[in-house]
């Protein structure tokens, strides 16, 4: 019995090529935030005239947020995996609430996003960019995309640098550029638009 147990667990290590999932998800992040800063403007209170073009862009956008969020999920259990009994209870508690509530907007503000694409294209845009509800649904995903999401990721950048200089499981330099990022997104995400790209 004892050998099954060990075969069981060789067979479920996590797989080297996991490593990539970080890769990937920055990747596919900056495509969605470019997709979505070309066809939406940053202004939360512009009056709408992008859901009467085509929103094409948009929908690729949102469609390839699950994949983000799946390959962010990976690199974080990737990461937890790897650190193993290195991990400190308080930073680890902090690494993967921030990382979870990160994940969590960065689902949110696209449905609020996807909500609008939707209606916009059963109803006449006029008519929708004129409503209330367009412009709290828009206003809406910006609050939550520009400021809570952006915040919670400084936060996990944060942890995860600490993790990193406290662990020695990465250079020290991947530890200080990820906090002058983190810094970056946690004060001048709300004056520089494109900081968080």
């Amino acid at each position: 019995m004892p050998e099954n147990g060990f075969l069981t667990h060789a067979q479920l290590k996590t797989p080297k090529a996991a490593a990539i999932a970080g890769i990937v998800f920055s990747l596919l992040l900056l495509s969605i935030l470019w997709l979505l800063r070309t066809s939406i403007p940053a202004d939360p209170l512009d009056p709408g005239a992008w859901l009467a073009t085509d929103t094409r862009t948009v929908t690729v956008a949102l469609n390839l947020v699950p994949f983000a969020g799946v390959a962010f999920l990976w690199f974080i259990g990737v990461l937890r995996d790897r650190l193993a009994q290195l991990e400190d209870r308080f930073f680890a508690t902090v690494f993967f609430g921030s990382g979870l509530l990160f994940l969590a907007m960065l689902f949110a503000a696209p449905a609020v996003i996807g909500a609008l694409v939707l209606v916009a294209s059963v109803s006449t845009p006029q008519e929708l960019m004129n409503s209330a509800t367009f412009r709290f649904a828009r206003a809406a995903s910006y609050i939550i995309a520009n400021v809570y999401a952006i915040k919670m990721a400084a936060v996990f950048m944060i942890s995860t640098s600490t993790v990193v200089i406290r662990t020695g499981i990465a250079p020290r330099w991947i530890a200080y550029l990820g906090f002058l990022l983190a810094l970056t997104l946690l004060l001048g995400s709300f004056f520089i638009s494109w900081s968080f790209a």
